[in-house]
């Protein structure tokens, strides 16, 4: 366990105060983690783990070079200082730019509105699990494989920096992954369900229609047509709206990626046009009650909520302090880690559309040909090319969903993609399912959002079209 908190801060205190004169910027985090891991593959329990871990990590900066090393025992820490110093003498042959912050010293836990995680007993979390295989198993016989997966986290940081800023903040956050195959003769189909929370674990009781609604969708598809390969405009729920506008647009607005690249710096100039007048699209663990929500990141900046598109023009960008310095920027409080083992990187914290004006009843109203797609099973970016697959599609004729139809994929250039939206619902829906993935770090809880959205011209991959 760590040691009791005043004990902490004084340690740390009286180390970087030691330090302090050795390098340029000195910054050490320690973390307490408590979770629970439970996996079922059909009835059978492959995982079902508790355990606490206890660490820490340090980091320097020195003429511009990073030193980091990361630690098991308190005891460790003079070494670890010792070492991450050293690299970042060992590399640095420039000047350090860190964006100038508040130095602040306070304690923050974000609040829970039902029961802790911890406090649910393991046995109780498996029942919960098993209940929702069997759903998943019993809705037909055509199920062939069923996958269930239950997590939690509760996680304690203490940060301190050379500056003086004294950070503690604590969160729990929860998970529980669902996935249902069919299959008939040669055709497999596979439904799939992700849903989370940082606010209580009652919020993962209820999920009976959810769940049932995953293996339902893949058995459905065994018996729908593929869709015809064209270029369709295109409707999507705010789901699919959350997963664009997070993998498509939010990965290109982190600064780390901006700043490295030339090319991606010239496209992403600000005051660029990209979309409408209406189209709006923020950032920020600021707002309350989501998966990317919190009160300071890994370095100690205080939550922000960033505008990245305002009225269809480019206006801001994610940061951590040295890429603010580096671009002569604000600091936004986008700086993560997973956890201890890893630096901080710029990362996404919620990521949303703002809904607009259009009814979304008359999103599809005047379209002769589309298709309308929500919810997701996968998806891939590379740099400004997009593909996703829709959980669930339906032809629009004539203004009217018609005839449902499988393998539905959307491919296009975010950038063309964001200036090809014609209209923008005036729905919204928060998706607490993220757990993204950069550099290593796989599955940092995050928040997507947005409206309904029609967009023209994008291609929707299936069965060729015939001539």
């Amino acid at each position: 366990m760590l040691v009791a908190l005043p004990d902490a801060k004084s340690l740390l205190t009286d180390l970087l105060a030691r330090y302090r004169h050795r390098a340029d910027f000195l910054s050490v985090r320690i973390e307490e983690a408590e979770g629970t891991d439970i996996l079922l593959r059909g009835s059978k329990v492959e995982t079902l783990s508790e355990g606490i871990s206890v660490g820490g990590q340090v980091r320097v900066c020195h003429q511009g070079g990073w030193g980091f090393a990361s630690f098991n025992r308190l005891e460790q820490l003079s070494d670890r200082l010792e070492e991450a110093i050293a690299a970042a003498h060992l590399v640095g042959d420039d000047e350090t730019l860190l964006a100038p912050i508040p130095i602040l010293q306070d304690a923050y836990h974000l609040p829970l509105t039902g029961s802790d995680p911890r406090h649910i007993p393991l046995a109780r979390k498996k029942d919960l699990c098993r209940h929702y295989a069997e759903i998943l198993r019993s809705l037909d016989d055509r199920i062939t494989t069923t996958s269930v997966r239950y997590g939690d986290s509760t996680q304690r940081v203490v940060i301190a920096t050379s500056e003086g800023t004294l950070i503690e903040q604590s969160w729990s956050d929860m998970e529980m992954r669902f996935a249902a195959t069919a299959r008939h003769s040669d055709m497999v189909q596979t439904g799939r369900e992700t849903t989370g929370s940082r606010c209580a674990y009652e919020d993962l009781e209820q999920l009976d229609e959810q769940v049932r609604s995953a293996a339902q969708r893949a058995v459905d598809a065994l018996a729908l047509p593929p869709v015809k390969g064209n270029t369709y405009t295109v409707v999507i729920d705010p789901i699919l709206t959350g997963l664009f506008v997070h993998e498509a647009f939010g990965h290109l607005s982190e600064s780390d990626m901006i700043y490295e690249n030339p090319d991606l710096m010239e496209v992403m100039t600000l005051g660029r046009r990209f979309g409408s007048d209406e189209l709006q699209i923020f950032d920020g663990a600021a707002p309350l009650g989501h998966r990317g929500s919190y009160a300071y990141d890994d370095e100690g900046v205080p939550a922000t909520t960033t505008q990245l598109i305002q009225d269809g023009v480019l206006v801001g960008r994610l940061h951590s302090r040295e890429t603010a310095g580096k671009l002569d920027e604000t600091p936004t409080g986008n700086a993560r880690c997973l956890n201890y083992h890893y630096p901080p990187l710029v990362r996404m914290t919620n990521t949303w559309i703002e809904s607009g004006t259009t009814p979304v009843a008359d999103l599809s109203s005047d379209i002769r040909e589309g298709v309308y797609a929500r919810n997701w099973i996968g998806g891939m970016t590379n740099g400004e090319m997009f593909t996703f697959t829709a959980g669930e599609a339906w032809m629009i004729r004539k203004g009217e969903l018609a005839e449902p139809v499988r393998d539905v994929t959307l491919s296009g250039n975010v950038f063309t993609t964001l200036a090809d939206i014609e209209a923008i619902g005036d729905d919204f829906f928060w998706d607490e399912s993220g757990g993204c993935g950069k550099g290593g770090q796989s599955g940092l809880a995050v928040g997507c959002g947005g409206p309904s959205l029609r967009i023209r011209n994008i291609v929707v991959g299936g069965e060729a079209v015939e001539d």
